[in-house]
């Protein structure tokens, strides 16, 4: 995106953190966010089946053992962190972990590069550059980490359900930590706003890490790539720890949470 004399520091950052959406209100569209999402979790599904397609016990390939290695550690993350019995976990973790981990790497490309082609687009369509959007990592949505969280959020309803039962569940709600039948109303509080926090929780800490690397590469940016290379450089290299550290944190908080839903008390 022009930057300089054509608009304003203001101008420039609020146009790189604006959504391209689409509706109004409630039914308000995030394009960006959905197909950036959808294009990453498509890449990881053909990469993985490409793999699983051609995978064989002699030498494997540089991608087949990458593969390998990273459903070897998710699988050993949960047997060390889900104490119940379900197939579901397992695969649950790793399409989470490779997901949110493909969306999170989307913020290494230069922040520039992505908006200006789209502006370019736009244009050439005839629409304003100024008003033509493309925000490209979907987790500085909190749309986005907020559905990821609600998925979440319902199946730890669903497991707590399915394995204590509608009674033990609500009873799991009003008896503790109190157990005297005068508080139960007092620990349906706590409890209502713990369980809620969970997810709420996940979003905002996955939104928050994610949106706040990007501010700071806008930033960077805004100073010049070449007078300031090397700061943009030594970020980047900082944020090569932070997208797969918050994308396993959500991973494992996800199979945390799931585990204690299939608690019996």
């Amino acid at each position: 995106m022009a930057s300089g004399a054509e608009i304003t520091s203001k101008e420039y950052i609020t146009h790189h953190l604006t959504n391209w959406s689409v509706g109004e209100g409630f039914w308000t569209v995030h394009v960006d966010t959905l197909g950036w999402s959808i294009l990453m979790g498509l890449v990881f599904l053909f990469s993985f089946r490409a793999v699983a397609k051609k995978a064989n016990a002699g030498v494997p390939t540089k991608w087949q053992c990458a593969v390998e290695m990273l459903v070897e550690f998710i699988d050993s993350t949960v047997k060390n962190t889900f104490h119940g019995k379900s197939a579901v976990i397992a695969p649950l973790a790793l399409t989470i972990f490779v997901w949110v981990l493909l969306m999170n790497l989307l913020d290494l490309i230069p922040v520039d590069f992505i908006p200006y082609a789209a502006q370019m687009i736009g244009a050439s369509m005839g629409y304003d550059p100024h008003h033509v959007y493309m925000k490209i990592v979907p987790t500085t949505d909190l749309n986005m980490t907020i559905a990821l969280a609600l998925g979440v959020f319902i199946l730890m309803i669903y497991y707590s359900i399915k394995i204590k039962g509608v009674g033990g569940f609500i009873k799991e709600l009003t008896t503790q930590p109190f157990n005297t039948p005068w508080l139960y109303w007092f620990n349906f509080i706590l409890e209502v706003v713990a369980l809620l926090a969970k997810p709420l929780s996940l979003a905002l800490r996955l939104f928050g890490n994610l949106y706040a690397g990007e501010l700071i590469f806008i930033l960077i940016a805004m100073t010049g790539i070449y007078q300031i290379f090397g700061l943009h450089f030594v970020w980047a290299a900082f944020h090569l720890l932070v997208i797969p550290l918050q994308a396993f944190i959500f991973t494992i908080l996800t199979v945390v949470y799931l585990s204690m839903a299939h608690e019996k008390h």
